[in-house]
């Protein structure tokens, strides 16, 4: 195990915390918590069943208790797939803003994604999990191999 920069550390505890705002919506949409949406006079609330998108966000709540354990270790891996995720998340977070959806309810998701995006693109970040050396790993491998020489014809 490497030594964990506090930047690491921090990265893991907003996955974490993303993992529980994917657990939060997974116990929604198997109607255990209701969906609450605040109006000026009060709040409504609701619940609903959609076992699709339960099964979804359960196993995205998955995939970041995963991304924790990781990024806790510093595995090289765990950068590159704490970017690819955040850039799906903020994707999808995006869409469901455009497509009708409450800033109260994505918002906290959609800013948080965005932190861990920004914070993970900084070059100090790229250090702690030694990029540079896995980038010229990745580059030693796709090399091609260098040419032989013909066989000797007797």
């Amino acid at each position: 195990m490497n030594n964990r920069p506090f930047g690491v550390t921090l990265l893991a505890i907003l996955a974490g915390l993303a993992a529980i705002f994917a657990g939060v919506r997974t116990l929604q949409y198997l109607g255990i918590i209701p969906f609450t949406i605040d109006f000026f006079v009060g709040s409504f609330d609701f619940r609903t069943f959609n076992l699709w998108a339960a099964f979804m966000w359960g196993l995205l709540t998955w995939i970041y208790i995963w991304l924790v354990r990781m990024l806790w270790n510093v595995q090289p891996e765990a950068w590159l797939f704490l970017a690819v995720i955040t850039v799906f998340n903020l994707i999808l977070d995006f869409i469901v803003l455009v497509g009708g959806g409450s800033v109260e309810d994505m918002g906290a998701a959609f800013l948080l994604n965005a932190l861990i995006l920004i914070y993970v693109m900084l070059p100090g970040t790229k250090k702690a999990f030694d990029m540079e050396a896995m980038k010229a790993a990745g580059a030693s491998e796709a090399a091609p191999p260098p040419p032989s020489s013909p066989p000797a014809s007797t």
